[in-house]
């Protein structure tokens, strides 16, 4: 119904006049992850059953050494889709001394 081309009207116009947010106008569909990254996620997941305690900058140098491609941020966001978190002691800065 909106027309982006209409030579009286602005987009913003047109969405007020249809009760309707700018960003559902500009909203577009999830992309499908490619068949590279589904690749990468399987590789990801039989790295961390051997090493649960890389993260992602351990993970990524782990790739590169083993011919794989992918940025900190990529592996970041695919360990993170998958759920996977690191095993590591966290400070325990709470806890009274004993």
């Amino acid at each position: 119904m909106i027309e982006p081309a209409h030579h009286r009207l602005l987009i913003a116009a047109q969405c007020r006049l249809l009760s309707s947010s700018r960003s559902s106008y500009y909203y577009y569909a999830p992309v499908p992850e490619t068949e590279e990254t589904l690749a990468l996620l399987q590789v990801i997941d039989a790295v961390v059953l051997d090493y649960p305690w890389f993260g992602s900058r351990q993970m990524v140098r782990h790739l590169r050494r083993e011919g794989h491609d992918g940025g900190r941020r990529r592996v970041r966001r695919l360990m993170g889709k998958m759920g996977l978190s690191p095993i590591d002691q966290r400070p325990r800065t709470s806890d009274p001394h004993p």
